[in-house]
């Protein structure tokens, strides 16, 4: 698991911006989707062409929240990062220009729909209740990288849970775009990973600062069941 930690001047920074560290004191489950980005083989198996080995150690903390969502009533959403021969034509740059060729014959094959690499990581809990996306890009809410902002809109979803990997690529370009896009952006730091502290760490400052809420498993488990421990309650 990473060692986390976010330097004292962004924690100060952010202080002087707004007054607090977190941002959302409750949510409400029925507008949430935890959003669990690209946990699979291709990423977690070992040998794995891009191989994260901190992100098998984040699944029980993703398989936690899932569970949460699911006794609370968000909905889970898992984005399959997919390669195909579209991709390679509307995404040219990235294909041509920054990777070399057996790489990119490694990566199309291990992403291809249907293969290996490409099914979820066999740890994660998945039901018949949860979503899968596919995802064409970084990010999933860049034009031509899914259909999640229209998933998510068709069931009023203004709140997300970020988990997956990798911390600094996927992870954050999805949070980025979604908050600018308008919603409510929770970035887990235990339910994240990539392949160094310092990345996952850098993430975790630029999050904090300004595009997410930081919040650890355990936190975010308690914002999901606050609700209905209130109406317990009452």
């Amino acid at each position: 698991m990473h060692k986390i930690s976010i330097p004292d001047y962004i924690d100060q920074r952010t202080m002087q911006r707004r007054g607090r560290l977190k941002i959302f004191d409750s949510i409400d489950p029925e507008r949430t989707a935890h959003i669990i980005v690209d946990l699979q083989n291709g990423f977690m198996a070992p040998d794995a062409v891009s191989e994260i080995g901190t992100a098998r150690e984040i699944v029980p903390n993703v398989n936690s929240i899932s569970a949460a969502c699911r006794s609370s009533g968000a909905l889970n959403v898992f984005l399959q990062h997919t390669i195909d021969a579209k991709a390679h034509e509307t995404w040219s740059t990235w294909f041509d220009y920054f990777s070399n060729a057996d790489r990119r014959k490694r990566m199309d094959e291990t992403f291809a729909e249907g293969n290996f690499g490409h099914q979820l990581w066999p740890q994660l809990e998945v039901t018949d209740a949860d979503l899968k996306v596919k995802k064409y890009r970084f990010g999933a809410f860049v034009e031509g990288s899914s259909g999640l902002h229209g998933v998510l809109q068709a069931r009023d979803i203004d709140t997300l849970i970020i988990t997956g990997t990798a911390t600094n690529v996927c992870c954050e370009s999805t949070a980025r775009d979604a908050m600018m896009m308008n919603y409510k952006v929770i970035f887990v730091a235990d339910g994240c990973a990539t392949h160094t502290d310092a990345e996952h760490n850098g993430t975790l400052g630029n999050m904090r600062a300004l595009f997410a809420d930081v919040r650890m498993t355990t936190e975010v488990v308690g914002l999901l069941t606050q609700k209905a421990v209130v109406q317990a309650a009452e």
